[in-house]
C-alpha cells in the first residue's frame, strides 16, 4: 500500500523530468551566410541539413540561416563547418575555396569575387 502512494508522484516526476532533458536537447540558432541566389539557399540549405540540423531556412534579403538542431547530434559549429565546406563563407569559416569555385556564377558572391580574381 506504501507503495502506491509513492508510485504515482514519483512516475509523474520522471516524465516531467524526461521532457525537459528532451526539450533542453532541442536548440534553435540563427548564422550569418553569404550567398546569393535561390540556388545558394538550396545549398546552404542542405548542407545544415546533411550536418544534422532538424531544420534550416536560409533567407536571400538577410542573409541569416536559421536552424533547429538535437544538440546531442550536432552543434552550431558542425552546421557552420558544413555550410563553409559547400563554398559559402559564415560567421565563423570562410568558404572552401574548391567548392566556391565549382558553385555556379550566380552563386559567386561579391566578397569573394574580388579576393579570387586577384
Amino acid at each position: 500500500m506504501a507503495i502506491k502512494r509513492f508510485t504515482a508522484p514519483l512516475l509523474a516526476f520522471a516524465l516531467v523530468f524526461s521532457a525537459g532533458i528532451s526539450s533542453a536537447q532541442s536548440k534553435s540558432e540563427t548564422i550569418k551566410v553569404s550567398g546569393n541566389c535561390s540556388m545558394c539557399q538550396k545549398h546552404i540549405e542542405a548542407a545544415a541539413r546533411k550536418a544534422g540540423a532538424a531544420t534550416a531556412k536560409w533567407d536571400k534579403k538577410t542573409k541569416m540561416l536559421a536552424v533547429s538542431f538535437d544538440e546531442s547530434k550536432t552543434s552550431d559549429d558542425a552546421i557552420q563547418k558544413a555550410v563553409a565546406a559547400a563554398g559559402y563563407d559564415t560567421e565563423k569559416y570562410a568558404g572552401d575555396e574548391k567548392a566556391y569555385q565549382s558553385l555556379d556564377e550566380c552563386c559567386q558572391y561579391d566578397g569573394k569575387k574580388k579576393a579570387v580574381s586577384k
